[in-house]
């Protein structure tokens, strides 16, 4: 009997779903051993969260549990004060263009996480959005639960209630229509994961370095599908981590990120392979979009990045 996308997805969740409480701290203090732990914060004008995001991490899980060794962040590009709060707060502060130069510097969430791994020294790599509003430090322990434990498992996707207007698990615009729809499309072996662009997950570093990166927002999902093709989808896991809330970004920003993971997951078929190069200016997407103006509709074109960062551990 053939087994349907649904029931690969639900034998999936069965296998490699948890709960954030499933650890007690000193197990996995005990199970980290001498393994060393990176928090990462990529950030863009988070000059309003990003303070409480480090505070909070910093005092709970590397200075009363030892569980993080260091707190990162990678200012992307900031116009605000996210690089002065963050330095405050305790985090060592990067900004993104000046890490390793000479590749070039491109803006983009993925482009900050790709950059951290020249400037972290963990063997696990931690991601966490700087705009989280309603969030609590058990997030990080959660997402470390399976890769402490679990030696076959090399990434961990976090998923929690959003509220939202559509229910708790209203997954993010984007997420559902465009991220699961590709799922359901091309890739169903992903689809028990609950929220797959969640921003709050966790990766082995000997697994991140050989992914190419995406530059921009198509980054979690490109892990994903990348991990899956590289390791198997046992390799992934999810927890619940409770309750997350975060600012919302304007429907025209989101056409960006559309487009974004559209092309990360166009190359993924393509027999030309990956667009990612050292180093260099890739051509952009131009998005049309159209907005009023005082004559009625007027045309706007939004030059989109698509580009992808070659596997870090060639370029060492």
């Amino acid at each position: 009997m053939s087994v349907g996308t649904g029931d690969r997805g639900a034998a999936w969740s069965a296998r490699n779903t948890h709960h954030w409480d499933e650890w007690p701290l000193t197990d996995l203090v005990a199970a980290k051993g001498d393994q060393r732990v990176s928090l990462v914060v990529p950030a863009r004008n988070e000059a309003g969260t990003v303070g409480d995001v480090v505070t909070r991490v910093r005092e709970a899980l590397v200075e009363t549990v030892a569980l993080v060794d260091e707190v990162v962040v990678i200012d992307s590009d900031s116009t605000d004060a996210t690089y002065d709060v963050a330095t405050g707060a305790g985090a060592v502060v990067h900004r993104s263009a000046e890490v390793r130069p000479e590749l070039g510097s491109r803006p983009g969430k993925g482009e900050a996480m790709w950059k951290s791994l020249f400037v972290t020294t963990g063997d696990v790599l931690v991601f966490m959005d700087a705009d989280l509003l309603d969030w609590d430090t058990h997030f990080v322990p959660g997402l470390l639960g399976p890769l402490l434990t679990r030696p076959e498992v090399a990434l961990v996707k976090g998923f929690y209630e959003r509220p939202g207007a559509e229910g708790p698990y209203d997954g993010g615009r984007v997420t559902e229509l465009v991220a699961r729809p590709l799922i359901a499309l091309e890739h169903p072996e992903l689809a028990g994961l609950v929220q797959p662009l969640a921003g709050e997950w966790a990766v082995r570093r000997s697994l991140f370095e050989a992914l190419s990166v995406p530059t921009g927002y198509a980054v979690e999902l490109a892990a994903l599908v990348d991990t899956t093709a590289l390791l198997g989808v046992d390799a992934i896991a999810q927890v619940d981590l409770g309750r997350r809330d975060h600012s919302h970004q304007p429907l025209l920003d989101l056409g960006a990120m559309a487009t974004q993971i559209i092309a990360a997951m166009t190359a993924r078929r393509s027999s030309a392979g990956l667009p990612g190069s050292p180093s260099g200016e890739p051509e952009p997407v131009v998005l049309r979009q159209y907005r009023p103006g005082p004559d009625g509709v007027a045309p706007y074109d939004r030059r989109v990045l698509v580009s992808e960062r070659p596997p870090a551990r060639f370029l060492a």
